[in-house]
């Protein structure tokens, strides 16, 4: 066989040798942060759920979510263990009183960027100069018999 007929097949075998590596080096490093985990760490789950761990099992964890909402989940579904310091940054709002006051909120809705916006009040209804005029006996009794549903034309007959 030439060497230039194997090479195709030597370059894919490398390539799948380096992939599989890698994975196992992820794989690896995801169970050794799970077994970091220890009762009172901060946890966030692959589903984003910020909370602390409270027993580790040898296949579960009991975390506590909220004071009294104990939840039980799968190692496999822990997705990061947190430093304390970055747990009660994102989770108690801790040290975020480095931000500079004078820098501008932003508001969560545009109306009150406008100062009249609370003062002025849009009515949403429409409103004709029809539907103030009263109307008509014979528009009245065309209503009537829209509702009992007896306006038939040539050719119309109930469906059965």
């Amino acid at each position: 066989m030439d060497i230039v007929t194997l090479l195709p097949f030597i370059v894919l075998i490398g390539a799948m040798f380096l992939m599989t590596r890698s994975a196992k080096k992820k794989q690896q490093a995801a169970a050794n942060m799970r077994n970091q985990m220890q009762p009172g760490t901060g946890i966030r789950t692959i589903g984003g759920l910020y909370a602390t761990v409270k027993e580790v099992n040898e296949d579960t964890v009991l975390v506590e979510a909220a004071p009294g909402v104990h939840l039980v989940f799968a190692k496999n579904a822990i997705g990061a263990v947190l430093e304390d310091a970055e747990y009660n940054r994102i989770v108690h709002g801790d040290g975020d009183s480095d931000l500079k006051s004078d820098t501008p909120i932003v508001p969560d809705d545009a109306s009150s960027l406008t100062d009249d916006a609370r003062d002025a009040k849009i009515d949403l209804g429409k409103k004709d100069e029809a539907d103030d005029a009263s109307p008509t006996p014979e528009a009245e009794a065309k209503d009537v018999k829209d509702a009992k549903g007896d306006d038939k034309s040539d050719g119309d007959t109930d469906a059965k």
